[in-house]
């Protein structure tokens, strides 16, 4: 869930470990089937690995070790089966569904990868909140009202929410990947950093093959081994994935009614309001403290009113005691965001705030909503990684950030970066410009 390309680092995401930053680079248009038939043995694309030590410089992720590890794998796999009989797998699909299973090494270069530069969150929205996807949403939410209705009545959860997010991890399943889940998790289950995170992973997809809810071949998606239209890992699927038509089978690949049903579930198991707002967007006025810009933060909007905060549309605020926090995207030049419990919500299926972001307004859109209505600073441009690295090392030499530099702005960076700003009377909204960047130089 967007390509190593786009902005915003993120940690390890609860529902697709591939992350935010990785969904445009990893869907292939793969195409499912229900034949139920074993997995084929899959070539190692070792050819398509760059040979080289992973940018992290974690000691798993060098070359050495990922040879070593590769060369150890058909024994990795073989000390799974006391595991997987834990989990009740037969020894016969065990065997059936491990056969012929290779190491895609390819993975390696994508789990380590640090793009050289970011896309700003203005153009990520660009890219995934779009007309042709909104003409495309509109569509699937007609076709499919009968289940949107259901689920609605069921979970309580917003169907435009949960058309937004078929959209946008698979553009309404036109594009779902087409790497193997089992040769994805199980690769990274045995090679590289990760090791323990995805051998949950592959037990877990193993797990799925047993009990027949899909077969092999529908269980195709990201390298990261995240599947069907709205991206279930498999540790997400044996949480939220339910049988919403009674056929004796949770597929949330070809099944409308099963995709939306477990994606809703999903939502309301992770806290979802119903009948309230993801957020929204409002006018921070000029002399603001960003320091508050904070989601550790939160304020009813009658306290948010009292700072000067003003809804972009002119509106009226909800109940003036309903809980918020601010979020600045942009920094003090962009428009400004007051988010609502069901943002966290759409946070736990992807912690990247540009993605529930983008998330929430396409709902808005889907619903009849207007574009946001704040113009974004597209005149900024955004910093190389050489140059993020060296924001993070200045920042760490002055004292204010105190982790190793690594090129990825976070909320630590963020933070480290609005100290520093308001130690000289700059507007504290953490914003990694490249005017910071030179008056960090000037220091």
């Amino acid at each position: 869930m967007l390509a190593a390309a786009l902005l915003w680092s993120a940690p390890a995401p609860a529902q697709s470990a591939s992350g935010p930053l990785d969904f445009l680079g990893n869907i292939f248009g793969g195409k499912s089937n229900q034949s139920g038939t074993a997995p084929s043995a899959q070539p190692a694309s070792t050819g398509g690995w760059s040979g080289e030590d992973g940018a992290s410089g974690h000691p798993l992720m060098t070359a050495s070790a990922i040879r070593e590890a590769a060369a150890n794998f058909d024994s990795c796999v073989a000390s799974m089966w006391p595991d997987a009989a834990r989990r009740n797998i037969s020894q016969e699909n065990f065997q059936r569904f491990t056969a012929g299973l290779t190491p895609d090494l390819r993975i390696m270069d994508l789990l380590d990868s640090q793009p050289e530069f970011t896309k700003s969150v203005w153009d990520y929205l660009d890219i995934l909140v779009n007309d042709n996807r909104l003409a495309k949403g509109r569509e699937v939410l007609a076709k499919y009202k009968p289940q949107f209705d259901a689920t609605e009545k069921a979970y309580g959860v917003d169907r435009y929410t949960i058309a937004a997010i078929w959209g946008i991890e698979s553009n309404y399943s036109t594009q779902m990947g087409d790497r193997s889940v089992l040769q994805s998790t199980a690769t990274l289950a045995c090679i590289g950093r990760r090791q323990n995170y995805f051998r949950d992973e592959f037990l877990s997809a193993l797990e799925i093959l047993h009990h027949g809810d899909l077969s092999p071949e529908q269980m195709r998606g990201s390298w990261a081994g995240a599947f069907g239209p709205t991206q279930f890992m498999p540790t997400a699927f044996k949480r939220f994935a339910v049988d919403a038509d009674g056929d004796g089978r949770r597929n949330v690949v070809d099944d409308p009614a099963d995709l939306i049903a477990s994606t809703a579930n999903n939502l309301k198991k992770d806290g979802w309001q119903s009948g309230q707002s993801w957020g929204y967007e409002v006018v921070v006025p000029k002399d603001f403290n960003y320091m508050l810009a904070d989601r550790s933060k939160i304020m009813t909007f009658a306290q948010w009113e009292h700072l000067g905060l003003k809804r972009a549309n002119g509106q009226p605020f909800p109940p003036a005691s309903d809980k918020a926090y601010l979020l600045a995207p942009a920094g003090a030049e962009g428009p400004g965001f007051l988010m609502l419990q069901n943002f966290r919500v759409i946070m736990k299926y992807n912690p990247a705030e540009a993605y529930a972001l983008a998330i929430g307004h396409f709902a808005d859109r889907l619903r009849g909503g207007t574009p946001f209505v704040q113009a974004w600073p597209r005149q900024e441009r955004e910093l190389s990684r050489a140059e993020r690295l060296e924001l993070q090392q200045l920042l760490a030499q002055r004292g204010f950030y105190r982790s190793t530099p690594d090129g990825q702005l976070g909320g630590e960076t963020r933070e480290a970066l609005r100290s520093f700003q308001a130690s000289v009377g700059a507007p504290a909204d953490g914003f990694a410009s490249s005017e910071m960047l030179d008056r960090l130089r000037g220091q």
